[in-house]
């Protein structure tokens, strides 16, 4: 559900090191962590109940070594082996066990983490986030329920989060995932060369119409200069191609892509409309026809892979996907340092109007129902969350190596930072504001969260991310939103990016074919569940 997801996010995910099998340990060529494969899990006579026993004074019982899998996203930063090392030394010495840092690639995201989730495979720690499906995940048995784990195995962190946010992390009542505890707001946004506007005279893009003059701007000024580099979400019932949440610069709705084309706008959250059907929806459509015919993408970009560098490599000139202040800040301070041109930003927000903070649902740890030792688990977890050595470790690397301290106590590069640079082991979800690390770009940052948050306040629902709690149920409709996927990637996505002649008769056909693969009665089914989401929450 979650909208600015932000970035074009595909992810491919390796698969969990096989744990009972002291062969396949011994060929992990001594890399962090393949140690680990040798743990109690192969002590023969040992069961489940014995692992995760406890002695007579109710402590957890940790004589027995457990190791772990915890799966994070994206891709490992080099040094990462190193730095499991240095954790799973600590883990040993407080609970008897170590943890396998797994990881993904951008591709192919849903198909694969559903599959390590579906196959039995054993994993025991797992990142989630609401534009993951956590809620639907969760209501499916994916993951298992935590309300009596955490206060026994994870006091910590039970006690850090309050009880609202366990509240809203609560799917049917029950807990499944530890969540972040930093606010933060990702609200998307537009990332822009600043150089090339004031080179060439062009408006800042802070309205849907600067925008469009800024983008044709810059091509006129340099036709060979490419535009932008959008991708293909063939996973989203909200948007097919990624281009087209530019129109956040024109819509205040309550996300960013119409679900099944419904949308409605932020503060009138329950009174949904069928914006494929409407005639601002042809009009947008000629717009992203206008747009590609103006060369502001490849004429192959639905087949062309993604390349999420381009615009920090000096290829593209503008994101207009998934650019977060975070992200923004992040390229900022390495386009000021390794580049000689400028980098701007305006939130949509700041157009729009419409601000809210993150769910707690946005980031997140789960523990599988596949694996064998939730109890250890959510032990491992709640060091990794809220022991400060190895918070640090995880989100910083080694001191000394890959950071240092400055003399005002801020982050600071070390020589090896660009093996293990800050965060850069996408540990999102154990984000703990109590040990992280203060950094230059927090100012800035905080610049832009302090304005995001007056916007928040002026909204009928201050500071509220109204969509993402909300669980949708299409159990009576899979067949019927199996087939408008396919229809929407064969007729939606072309329409989208504007590789159609004929807008007009496009958008018929498209509209005909998803009628056929059963659009109304999805429609219908899903307006009847968020009428009643919101009637509960008083939306």
């Amino acid at each position: 559900m979650r909208k600015q997801v932000k970035v074009s996010i595909y992810v491919l995910l390796l698969f969990c090191y096989a744990l009972t099998s002291f062969t396949a340990c011994s060929k992990n060529n001594g890399k962090a962590g393949d140690t680990a494969q040798k743990g109690t899990q192969e002590k023969k006579g040992k069961t489940k109940a014995d692992v995760n026993k406890e002695d007579t004074k109710g402590n957890p019982d940790t004589s027995d070594r457990v190791d772990l899998v915890f799966y994070l996203m994206g891709d490992p930063p080099n040094d990462m082996p190193l730095v499991q090392d240095r954790i799973n030394e600590l883990l040993l010495q407080k609970i008897n066990t170590t943890v396998t840092f797994k990881y993904t690639s951008w591709t192919d995201w849903q198909t694969k983490y559903n599959m390590i989730l579906s196959s039995g495979e054993e994993c025991d720690l797992i990142y989630t986030a609401n534009w993951m499906n956590y809620a639907e995940l969760a209501n499916s048995n994916a993951f298992t329920p935590l309300d009596e784990l955490l206060p026994v195995y994870a006091p910590d962190i039970y006690k850090d989060i309050t009880q609202d946010v366990w509240k809203q992390m609560k799917v049917k009542g029950k807990i499944y995932s530890v969540p972040s505890s930093k606010k933060e707001y990702t609200n998307a946004g537009i990332m822009y060369r600043e150089d090339l506007r004031e080179k060439y005279n062009l408006p800042v893009p802070d309205s849907f119409s600067n925008l469009e003059a800024y983008l044709m701007g810059v091509k006129k000024n340099n036709p060979t200069q490419s535009i932008m580099k959008p991708s293909v979400n063939t996973a989203s019932f909200s948007y097919s191609f990624s281009a087209t949440m530019a129109f956040q610069a024109k819509y205040a709705w309550v996300q960013s892509g119409a679900p099944y084309g419904l949308a409605a706008e932020y503060n009138t959250p329950s009174k949904l409309f069928n914006y494929w059907a409407s005639d601002d929806f042809r009009d947008d459509m000629m717009t992203m026809k206008k747009w590609a015919d103006a060369g502001f993408w490849s004429r192959s970009v639905l087949s062309d892979a993604n390349n999420s560098d381009a615009f920090i490599n000096g290829q593209d000139i503008c994101i207009i996907d998934g650019q977060n202040p975070a992200k923004f800040v992040g390229t900022y301070y390495n386009s000021r340092l390794a580049k000689d041109w400028k980098v701007g930003y305006v939130p949509y927000a700041s157009i729009n109007r419409i601000a809210y903070a993150n769910h707690p649902s946005g980031n997140g740890t789960a523990i599988p129902t596949n694996s064998k030792y939730p109890e250890r688990a959510a032990m491992a977890l709640n060091l990794l969350y809220m022991d400060k050595d190895i918070y640090r470790l995880m989100q910083y690397g080694i001191k000394g190596t890959h950071y240092t301290l400055d003399a005002e106590g801020y982050y600071k590069d070390g020589q090896k930072h660009t093996d293990f640079s800050a965060e850069s082991a996408n540990a999102w979800g154990l984000r703990n504001p109590l040990f992280t690390l203060p950094s230059r770009g927090d100012d800035k940052l905080n610049k832009i969260f302090s304005e995001l948050h007056r916007i928040a306040l002026k909204t009928k629902y201050p500071d509220v991310d109204i969509a993402s709690g909300f669980v949708e149920v299409y159990d009576d409709y899979a067949s019927e939103r199996a087939a408008l996927a396919n229809v929407m990637i064969e007729y939606l996505a072309p329409l989208q990016a504007g590789l159609v002649d004929d807008v007009d008769g496009a958008v018929d056909e498209f509209l005909q074919k998803a009628a056929e693969a059963g659009l109304t009665k999805i429609q219908e089914a899903y307006t009847k569940q968020w009428e009643a989401y919101c009637e509960n929450y008083g939306y």
